[in-house]
């Protein structure tokens, strides 16, 4: 089977793409090269098609069993500077893949995001959850635009039989992140490689859950392969840390003497964030794999080598 991944220069896409190759589809990668890179998918190169354009308006495309949505910028420092491209790609270029998806009768997986739950009020968050989001805030542009796309695969799904499925991801990591992306876990490993201070946004106690890059993508094509349309699954590793008790980790792990200054805290940063992914346990047999101080080990290694390098 062909599978399209849009995104697939990115961070998640790329390490999408090779487990596809891994698991014998043929793939096609598109990605406009805003926030991806060729450097991503350059060890995959004769194994994948690689096609620059963007969702939004789609150059021809060789037809695909299962298409993986996954392109949209999603690091906080994008939203700012690039909040239009981020509700674009999640709302026409969300209905330019739909529109293939219905034209080629192809299944069609759509990155979510755990942002759709905002600051939530209930802990841990449950699919059925509808979330607790500013919709004119900083992170909206983010938040709202994977709100909307949700919105209109399901349309899409009720209303023109497209078989679709919706991963809500919550926080990922490992290697070929960007190191200027803004998101904790390089913010942090960069600063300590580089004897920077680890910059910690309030007072540190907000909580996070970290998930495996690996560990992440499996989830995905697990749920692109399994017989849940119209289903929407949470991924993410369940096990919770404080943002200040990670700051500790890293600076371990890397062997920093970094200092931890407190910086004031974000608006609308979520207090707290964990998954419930009983759903994918039961129903996908899924379930994270690689802890978390190994996996940061894995990430730690990689930006040693790119920061050398």
């Amino acid at each position: 089977m062909r599978a399209l991944v849009t995104g697939g220069a990115g961070f998640l896409g790329s390490w999408l793409c090779e487990l596809l190759v891994q698991r014998g589809y043929e793939v096609t990668c598109l990605d406009n090269m805003s926030s991806g890179r060729r450097e991503n998918v350059k060890h995959l190169k004769g194994k994948i098609k690689v096609v620059e354009g963007d969702v939004t308006d789609p150059p021809p495309l060789q037809k695909a069993g299962i298409i993986f949505h996954l392109a949209s910028r999603a690091s906080p420092v994008d939203f700012k500077e690039h909040a239009l491209e981020i509700l674009t790609a999640n709302s026409i270029g969300t209905l330019r893949m739909l529109q293939l998806a219905e034209k080629w009768r192809a299944r069609f997986v759509f990155a979510s995001s755990s942002e759709v739950y905002g600051n939530p009020l209930q802990h841990p968050q449950r699919e059925d959850y509808w979330g607790n989001v500013n919709p004119i805030g900083p992170r909206s542009c983010y938040d709202e635009g994977k709100r909307f796309g949700e919105a209109l695969v399901m349309a899409y799904h009720r209303g023109k039989g497209v078989d679709v499925r919706i991963a809500r991801i919550f926080n990922t990591y490992g290697p070929r992140m960007r190191r200027d992306d803004g998101r904790v876990v390089s913010n942090f490993v960069v600063q300590a490689l580089e004897g920077k201070p680890l910059t910690v946004y309030g007072d540190g106690t907000q909580t996070r859950s970290f998930c495996y890059v690996e560990d992440l993508v499996e989830g995905l094509l697990r749920l692109g392969e399994a017989d849940v349309s119209g289903e929407v699954f949470n991924f993410g590793n369940p096990a919770e840390i404080s943002i200040l008790e990670l700051a500790r980790l890293v600076k371990r792990l890397t062997g920093a003497t970094s200092k931890i200054v407190f910086l004031p805290k974000l608006r609308d940063d979520p207090a707290k964030r964990r998954p419930d992914i009983s759903k994918a346990r039961e129903l996908l047999k899924w379930g994270p794999k690689i802890p978390l101080e190994e996996g940061l080990r894995k990430t730690i290694d990689y930006f040693r080598a790119n920061i050398a390098s």
